[in-house]
């Protein structure tokens, strides 16, 4: 090869080779091309809107849809006599909510707890900022928009929106991950 055409070979390289690395790390092992899931939770496209009435506090009273408004809200629901899972699905939640550090006032957490809530004092000791509520027969319309049943996690957009759905084979660290995407992508909450 003489010199002009190693020059021309030099100038393709330049500016080929760097699309040829993007095209690599966009469609090769472990990129984020297409059809590839980044989430860990079921999401639900679009997201679905609750129509939340009133829901019955545990501490007494009740509170409306504006409990969901500023805030994204992780949602867990279980039975009120918080079984292991319940406590593994508080506690992961809480110490998400801990680990986004500035981002953590603009989640909340709330226990909807179907049946009687026995434990409510010990509740109350372990997760100060736990917003507890019991499923009672006006929050019936709440369970039924909820897929999935008891023991799922659901995240919950500051204007009333079914997002996401945890199972309990998510970990936090998946939890996580979700959360720190969403509230850096997120203008609202």
């Amino acid at each position: 090869m003489n010199k002009g055409q190693r020059t021309l070979v030099g100038l393709a390289a330049l500016f080929l080779a760097p699309l040829a690395i993007a095209f690599l790390i966009y469609y090769g092992q472990g990129g984020a091309g297409p059809g590839r899931q980044l989430n860990h939770g079921e999401l639900y496209s679009p997201a679905r809107p609750l129509h939340i009435t009133r829901l019955t506090l545990a501490q007494g009273g009740s509170a409306g849809a504006e409990v969901f408004r500023h805030h994204w809200t992780l949602l867990f629901v279980g039975e009120g006599r918080c079984d292991a899972r319940c406590e593994k699905a508080l506690y992961d939640t809480r110490q998400v909510r801990l680990a986004l550090d500035r981002n953590m006032l603009r989640v909340q957490r709330v226990f909807l707890a179907s049946g009687e809530c026995c434990r409510l004092e010990e509740l109350r000791r372990e997760h100060p900022d736990l917003l507890i509520a019991r499923a009672a027969a006006r929050d019936d319309a709440l369970l039924a928009q909820l897929p999935g049943g008891g023991g799922q996690l659901y995240l919950i957009d500051p204007l009333s929106n079914l997002v996401m759905r945890y199972g309990p084979e998510v970990p936090a660290k998946g939890l996580l991950e979700d959360l720190k995407r969403l509230l850096k992508l997120s203008q609202i909450g």
